[in-house]
């Protein structure tokens, strides 16, 4: 190696030889752009060492540039890194303390998931309680409220009883034979003693015919089929007397537009207009054979009658179908042959005809009679603005030929078919 030129008067010079073995291959010596420090360059020396050669940059014409400017740069850069590595370190630090942080929260999360598993078992089993407790709530409101309506049934049926005992009291003639209607009398029957001693009173009209009665007007009857009395009223007159009532128009004081528990029961008033009630009459008529008699009467005082050797209701089950034969009578048929078989209707049943003729009656595409329609003075009517449309009087077709004249009067009434009138007494 040639010894080094004058730094003053040469402008290259050899900074150092690396000892050390060479990663690339046997070779050239090249140049390479560094910062302003130098340009350097490397090869193989003999005996495989590696030379580097380091050649100042010159700064100007007259002097070369500091050579140990590099060791200065070198020096910033170190300090500068070690500067980032106290800064890595203190985010390092960081870091770990942030991850112990994470780390304590998931913890804390955990925790909190837990309660909040114990906290919806807890409410799970309140809401289970609660809904027990609502259901028991449920029942018993439910048997109190059985309660409530097994104690008012035995209210109203000690309430008959007394009634019953009190108009037996009132008629020596007339002894009640109790049909118990419930098994809860058994365990009250000691508050009224009578009631065992009391037997036989009249089942209906005929029955009070019987007994010597021959005024008209209203009377208790038990029929024999029945638990409780019925007020009835018994017509003493008609055609040898004897007959029970179960239907009558006369002045229009009571509307017939009524519901099906109302034809059930009956209502009106026994002195005037009144249906006596499905239920009462499909007592009655199971006694035995009954006979209807139909009273008809126009606004002429004209007056007609319909006869039926025999007639029965059937229950509520079977809707109170009729069955009626055996015509007879000074007008034509107008009732049996059309509405026998067929079952009764209300407007609040659904019935099309029960709605067209506001009324409930054995309706049968619709009628041929219909006796519980609306009352209209006069004979001849029109419809009084109603929906459906079609005639809704009280109609007996096949005397006056028409569906629109509406009669003044009519009544229906059953006795026994074996009934024979007695002289009185």
């Amino acid at each position: 190696m040639p010894p080094l030129a004058p730094l003053l008067l040469q402008s290259t010079a050899i900074l150092a030889i690396w000892s050390g073995r060479p990663t690339g291959g046997a070779g050239d010596m090249g140049l390479q752009e560094s910062p302003p420090c130098s340009q350097h360059g490397n090869r193989v020396l003999p005996g495989g060492q590696c030379g580097i050669t380091a050649v100042p940059t010159q700064w100007g014409e007259r002097r070369c540039p500091d050579v140990f400017r590099c060791t200065e740069e070198a020096q910033r850069w170190r300090r500068e890194n070690e500067q980032r590595k106290q800064q890595v370190l203190a985010l390092k630090e960081t870091v770990s303390e942030l991850q112990e942080e994470l780390r304590h929260h998931r913890h804390r999360v955990k925790v909190l998931e837990l309660q909040n598993e114990e906290k919806n078992g807890l409410n799970s089993s309140l809401e289970q309680q609660l809904q027990d407790a609502e259901r028991h709530g449920a029942e018993a409101g439910g048997t109190l409220r059985l309660q409530g309506v097994l104690v008012h049934d035995m209210q109203v049926q000690l309430h008959n009883l007394a009634t019953l005992v009190e108009k037996a009291r009132r008629n020596p003639g007339c002894m009640v034979n109790v049909v118990r209607g419930s098994e809860l009398l058994s365990a009250h029957e000691a508050l009224h003693p009578d009631v065992r001693q009391v037997r036989s009173c009249p089942m209906d009209c005929a029955s009070v015919y019987h007994d010597g009665v021959r005024r008209s007007g209203v009377y208790t009857v038990v029929p024999s089929m029945g638990a409780w009395p019925v007020e009835v009223f018994c017509d003493m007159d008609t055609a040898g007397g004897g007959w029970t009532v179960i239907q009558r128009r006369q002045d229009g004081a009571v509307s017939f537009q009524r519901g099906w528990q109302e034809y059930k029961l009956g209502f009106g008033d026994l002195h005037s207009d009144f249906w006596l009630g499905n239920e009462h009459i499909h007592t009655l008529s199971r006694q035995g054979s009954y006979t209807l008699r139909i009273q008809l009467e126009d606004w002429s005082s004209g007056r007609k009658h319909a006869t039926y050797e025999s007639f029965s209701l059937d229950g509520e089950e079977t809707q109170y179908r009729l069955h009626v034969s055996g015509f007879s009578g000074t007008v034509k048929d107008s009732f049996g042959w059309y509405h026998n078989k067929h079952t009764f209707s209300t407007p609040d049943m659904g019935n099309i005809c029960a709605q067209i003729s506001r009324g409930g009656w054995w309706y049968h595409r619709c009628f041929l009679s219909n006796l519980n329609g609306v009352y209209y003075k006069g004979g001849a009517y029109t419809p009084r603005g109603k929906r459906p449309p079609g005639p809704d009087g009280i109609v007996w077709y096949s005397w006056k030929d028409s569906d629109y004249y509406s009669l003044k009067k009519v009544s229906m009434m059953i006795r026994p078919r074996a009934f024979r009138p007695r002289p009185s007494p």
